[in-house]
């Protein structure tokens, strides 16, 4: 574990304030995408965004809960990576990329087969393959790499991963604070758009009644996503799905930067003793940061997220 250097501008150096300016207020040019679209296993289909700067490393992007390809936390990410000259691949998580998937189940902090599916599409035509994740995405590409350690295509050569829930019930608990209402609310609000358009393809296996009632990840999570993908309740699935218990299997060089004013996390969510037991992980604690925050000081393009990011990788091609 190190304590980062990361010092935030002064005005938003504190955890909300910092997790919400950006997600309004900033803007992200010079960035497009050419989307392919690949089919699944199970007969389902992933949207992936390109964006390529002639590189033989490719960095995979994958976003947060209700995220997709087009918030500014991945373009961001994917500007500065096509000016360090890598190229860059945002993928969307499935029912994310402005289309309804074709199957009952969406997608979940467990989709490491939807992850491995999209890396392996992409492995042939690159020397070096590296993992980016925020909050959702973070601990995805985390569990990813340590419980499926022995199958990782040779080209994925490490990680980043911002703002990660790595243990979903801390994570959870802490959502569910009332400080944390606002969140809650309109994380709801974006999953119930989702189950709608799921009642209106599978009319007998799903329904909204009561929707309202729902109050927290333990009510969506123990009505949706557990019985939808196989988990015996909210907390199977979070257990089962929580990256910390498989940190110390990682065999790729991985940064973790987790802030401590983030309104998201908790407890387990700084996974110290984890990271100390395996030299492959690397947990930066910054004091400020908030979710998916990072902003850099002085106005610059770049949030430090992204120059720790380059940084991080320059150093593994």
């Amino acid at each position: 574990m190190v304590n980062s250097d990361y010092r935030a501008p002064f005005l938003v150096r504190n955890g909300h304030v910092h997790t919400i300016y950006p997600n309004l207020f900033r803007r992200v040019k010079d960035v497009s995408y050419r989307r392919e679209r690949i089919d699944t296993p199970d007969g389902d289909f992933l949207d992936l965004d390109w964006s390529k700067a002639g590189s033989d490393s490719l960095t995979i992007i994958s976003h947060g809960l209700e995220g997709d390809s087009r918030r500014r936390y991945v373009r961001g990410m994917v500007r500065a990576m096509n000016r360090a000259g890598l190229d860059a691949l945002a993928w969307n998580f499935r029912g994310c990329s402005g289309e309804t998937n074709r199957l009952l189940g969406l997608y979940h902090n467990g989709s490491i087969d939807d992850l491995h599916t999209v890396v392996s599409h992409a492995a042939p035509a690159y020397r070096n393959i590296f993992l980016i994740g925020f909050s959702m995405g973070g601990n995805l590409g985390l569990l990813y790499l340590g419980k499926m350690a022995q199958t990782v295509p040779a080209p994925v050569k490490g990680s980043v991963s911002f703002s990660v829930p790595c243990d979903l019930t801390d994570a959870s608990v802490a959502l569910a604070r009332k400080e944390n209402r606002i969140y809650m609310k309109r994380f709801l609000l974006l999953l119930h758009q989702k189950i709608k358009q799921k009642q209106a393809l599978f009319p007998q296996q799903i329904d909204d009644h009561d929707y309202h009632t729902l109050k927290s990840f333990k009510d969506f999570d123990g009505r949706y996503t557990a019985p939808i993908h196989g988990f015996a309740s909210a907390e199977d699935y979070w257990q089962k799905c929580s990256c910390r218990p498989w940190l110390n299997r990682i065999k790729v060089p991985s940064l973790i930067v987790n802030a401590l004013d983030d309104p998201f996390l908790a407890g387990g969510c700084y996974p110290m003793e984890e990271c100390a037991g395996n030299p492959h992980t690397r947990l930066e604690i910054t004091r400020h940061g908030g979710h998916v925050g990072f902003m850099a000081a002085n106005g610059e393009q770049n949030y430090w997220s992204e120059e720790r990011a380059v940084a991080f990788i320059g150093q593994l091609e």
